[in-house]
C-alpha cells in the first residue's frame, strides 16, 4: 500500500513538473521574455509539452558552415547560376502584374524584390527544413552563446503564433529559424510583414503578402523610395544588407536582379508597348475596350478593379501613365 501511494505521489510530481518546466532552459528564457500581456502563461505551458519538441544536433553543425563564409566566387555560383536566372524569368512572367503593383505601391525596383525571393526560398521550392520552434529550441540548449537571441526569437514567434491562432509546430524554416517565401526571422516577421492582399491574415507562404513584406521591409530599412543608388554603401546596399549582414549576399540579390532584369526585358516591354497601344486605340464609350484598358493599367503597377467602368479612379490610372510615357 505505502509503495503504491508512493508511485501515485511521483507520478503526480513528474506531471506537474512537465507541466512547468521549470528544468527546461528554452521555457525559462521565453517565460522572461515573452510579452505577458498578448500571450498568456497557460499557453506557453501548453505549447512546451508538445511531444513534437525536438532537438536536432546537425543545426550547430549547419552553423558551422554557413554560405556566408564562402569566398565571393563560391557564392556567386550558388545564387548567380542559370537555373536561377530562368526560375526568376518564369516566376517575373508569371506574376508581373504583383510584381508591378507591390513596385509601384513601395516604389522599389521589382527586380531587388524578385532577386531577394529568389536567393531566399528559389521562389517557394527551398524554404523549410525544420520546425522553427525546434530550431530556435535547438540553438538554446546547444549554442550557448545563441540563447539569448534564439529565446528572444522564440518569444517574438509564439507572441505571433497565439495571435494569428497558428500551430507553432506547424511552420517549418530554415536550420536558423527564418520562415517563409522571404525567410524573416519572426521578430522581423511581426515587426515587417504586411497583409498586401487585405485579406486580413499575414501569410508567409502567399506571394502578394511575400513580395509586399519584402519591400516594405527595404523601405523601412534605409531603401530611399524611387532610388537608383545601387552603388556600394548606398541605400539601396544598405537595405539589402541589413536583410542578410553579409556583403556576398548583396552582391548576389544585386547580381541576380541584373540577369533577371535583362532576361525580361522583353517582357517589360512587351508590357509596355502593349499600354501605348492599347491608349492611342482607347475608346471610352467601348466596355471591352475599357476593360482591356483596366488589365493593361494593372500590368502597368496600377491596381484596378475590372469592371469595363470609366471611373474616376481608371481615369487618374490613365492620366498618371501618359504623364509618366510623356
Amino acid at each position: 500500500m505505502v509503495q503504491k501511494v508512493f508511485l501515485l505521489i511521483t507520478i503526480i510530481s513528474l506531471t506537474f513538473a512537465g507541466e512547468n518546466r521549470p528544468d527546461d532552459l528554452a521555457y525559462q528564457l521565453v517565460l522572461e521574455k515573452i510579452n505577458k500581456k498578448v500571450v498568456p502563461t497557460s499557453y506557453i505551458d501548453e505549447i512546451f509539452n508538445n511531444p513534437s519538441i525536438e532537438k536536432h544536433l546537425e543545426i550547430p553543425e549547419r552553423f558551422a558552415r554557413p554560405y556566408e563564409k564562402k569566398s565571393w566566387e563560391q557564392y556567386k555560383k550558388l545564387f548567380i547560376k542559370e537555373s536561377r536566372i530562368v526560375a526568376g524569368v518564369k516566376f517575373y512572367s508569371e506574376n508581373k502584374d504583383l510584381v508591378f503593383q507591390v513596385s509601384k505601391k513601395y516604389d522599389v525596383d521589382p527586380f531587388i524584390i524578385l532577386s531577394i525571393a529568389g536567393i531566399e526560398s528559389n521562389y517557394g521550392r527551398h524554404y523549410k527544413g525544420f520546425t522553427v520552434f525546434n530550431s530556435l529550441y535547438t540553438q538554446i540548449h546547444e549554442m550557448p552563446k545563441r540563447a539569448k537571441w534564439a529565446s528572444s526569437e522564440l518569444a517574438s514567434y509564439l507572441e505571433y503564433c497565439y495571435k494569428d491562432n497558428v500551430d507553432p509546430q506547424s511552420i517549418e524554416g530554415s536550420y536558423a529559424g527564418a520562415f517563409g517565401f522571404g525567410q524573416f526571422i519572426p521578430s522581423s516577421f511581426n515587426r515587417y510583414s504586411v497583409d498586401f492582399d487585405d485579406d486580413g491574415v499575414r501569410r508567409p507562404h502567399d506571394w502578394p503578402d511575400v513580395l509586399g513584406s519584402i519591400a516594405n521591409y527595404l523601405v523601412k530599412n534605409g531603401y530611399n523610395p524611387g532610388s537608383k543608388n545601387y552603388a556600394e554603401g548606398g541605400d539601396i546596399w544598405k537595405s539589402v544588407w541589413a536583410y542578410n549582414h553579409s556583403d556576398n549576399y548583396v552582391m548576389a540579390v544585386l547580381g541576380l536582379a541584373e540577369k533577371i532584369r535583362e532576361r525580361s526585358s522583353y517582357l517589360l516591354s512587351d508590357v509596355e508597348g502593349r499600354l501605348k497601344y492599347v491608349i492611342e486605340n482607347f475608346n471610352p464609350l467601348d466596355n471591352k475596350s475599357v476593360s482591356d484598358l483596366q488589365r493593361t493599367l494593372n500590368a502597368n503597377g496600377y491596381d484596378l478593379e475590372v469592371d469595363g467602368r470609366l471611373g474616376q479612379k481608371t481615369i487618374d490610372a490613365l492620366r498618371d501613365a501618359q504623364s509618366n510615357k510623356d
